[in-house]
């Protein structure tokens, strides 16, 4: 049987596949798990109810989603704080900052409004390990807890909840950010009611797009999977930037004031070294996965920064971090760390960074991203294949040996199978795109050839 959690949390078409009765089981099974110290009738030892924060985007499933998920919890004895539609890294903080036992955030992220998710925190703010989440799972199918009279949980809004955040996005800053004007593209999603606010009241002139939820059009056009309508915006207010959201906003991708993108490796490159200049990247080392491009890693270096780079998946760069004690670091899309302030990937948080080194260099942002050259990158998802077969093929690994002599220290070459479907990705950088492309088509047909499935 297929893992039920996913790299984060468990998603699935809302009402289908994500159902009442699914959330209600999880939330319940989770109150086992991750209410610490309780006692028979579902009180914690120290005489007070665990504690969870919930919170959701703005898709029309989040509403009943929610509330089967408040409906589980307090059944189990778990006093639930409801903080409404606001974004994924400020449930994370609320958690930290209420001294929560727990947290819980209903979203699908980037996906469309049909799809929803459910992802939970740890005390602290933190996500939850593989090993936790499957304790969860296991426990779906053990006793719940179920305390009567007054011992069951209490259901209260969290009417701070988003000011909460706003200050403390605001704390982080080190300096304000007079004389930018930002377009924020909200994606019609969690952002719409924290990201116009804080970047003004941070001194930026915004112009807002994205910002109507109507729980349908999350995502829809918007957002940070289509930056092209807010490279338009950007370019028809005479902006120096644009901000783009996902649906959940933990993820952070921008434009220049000319309307090219700037992703997640070059955001990272500007924060690493406007950090370590200041004495904030600790370690000089910067984290990042095995997909962050080439120019990252040789931006890093002439500017004496270390790279470390993880599996792919913010959740793995989480982990490094916490393990080394570091500082700063995130993927291409855009989820980008920054452990000082944050236990999760935080667009809007990332973005207020971006703008402040913009305000405090008086640079454009397309001067600071010329820190780093961008190697063209071509990906190929080879489906149909016999994943599990590539570490040991022979052949496979004489094409990668000399994929990797043609294209010497120019380019690089990684294959990866994907952990949940027949298919390996190809990805092949090089200084030109038409050799990426070529020299990834080839390693293609090599592993189609090979790893066909019969």
């Amino acid at each position: 049987m297929p893992r039920l959690f996913g790299t984060d949390g468990v998603r699935g078409l809302a009402n289908s596949e994500l159902t009442v009765e699914m959330a209600l089981g999880l939330s319940q099974a989770a109150a086992v798990v991750l209410g610490k110290g309780r006692v028979a009738d579902g009180r914690r030892a120290s005489g007070r109810r665990p504690i969870a924060v919930i919170a959701r985007d703005p898709r029309v499933s989040g509403e009943f989603i929610s509330s089967a998920t408040a409906a589980g919890l307090a059944s189990s004895g778990v006093d639930v704080y409801d903080a409404g539609v606001i974004p994924t890294p400020a449930l994370a903080f609320l958690v930290a900052d209420f001294n929560a036992d727990l947290g819980v955030m209903i979203s699908a992220s980037h996906n469309p409004a049909p799809d929803n998710g459910i992802k939970f925190f740890a005390s602290g703010g933190t996500k939850l390990p593989d090993e936790v989440e499957d304790r969860i799972e296991a426990a779906l199918d053990e006793p719940k807890l179920s305390p009567t009279g007054a011992h069951v949980g209490r259901i209260r809004r969290f009417a701070d909840a988003e000011d909460r955040y706003i200050i403390h996005l605001l704390s982080t800053l080190p300096n304000r950010l007079e004389g930018v004007h930002v377009v924020l593209d909200c994606a019609h999603g969690a952002a719409a009611g924290v990201s116009p606010q804080v970047f003004t009241d941070a001194g930026a002139t915004v112009t807002v797009i994205g910002a109507d939820p109507d729980g349908m059009n999350i995502n829809d056009g918007v957002g940070s999977t289509h930056l092209d309508n807010l490279a338009k915006a950007v370019l028809a207010a005479g902006a120096d930037v644009g901000i783009a959201h996902d649906g959940d906003a933990d993820r952070c991708l921008a434009v220049d004031r000319d309307g090219n993108i700037v992703d997640g490796d070059q955001i990272m490159a500007i924060l690493a070294v406007a950090m370590a200049d200041r004495g904030a990247l600790k370690d000089r080392t910067l984290v990042a996965t095995v997909m962050s491009n080439l120019g990252l890693k040789r931006a890093m270096a002439a500017h004496n920064i270390a790279m470390v780079e993880t599996k792919v998946g913010d959740r793995y760069v989480l982990e490094d971090l916490n393990e080394r004690q570091l500082s700063l670091g995130g993927e291409q899309s855009g989820h980008v760390i920054m452990t000082r302030f944050a236990t999760t990937g935080d667009g809007i948080l990332t973005g207020l960074h971006l703008v402040a080194e913009m305000a405090r260099t008086g640079k454009t942002l397309a001067e600071l991203a010329s820190i780093m050259t961008v190697y063209p990158q071509t990906l190929v998802n080879v489906r149909g294949v016999n994943h599990h077969g590539l570490a040991a093929n022979t052949v496979i690994a004489d094409a990668v040996a000399a994929a990797e002599a043609t294209l010497g220290d120019t380019g690089r070459v990684l294959l990866r199978p994907s952990g949940t479907e027949p298919m390996v990705r190809v990805m092949v950088e090089a200084e030109e795109q038409s050799t990426a492309d070529a020299i990834a088509e080839q390693l293609a047909d090599v592993v189609r050839a090979q790893l066909a499935l019969r």
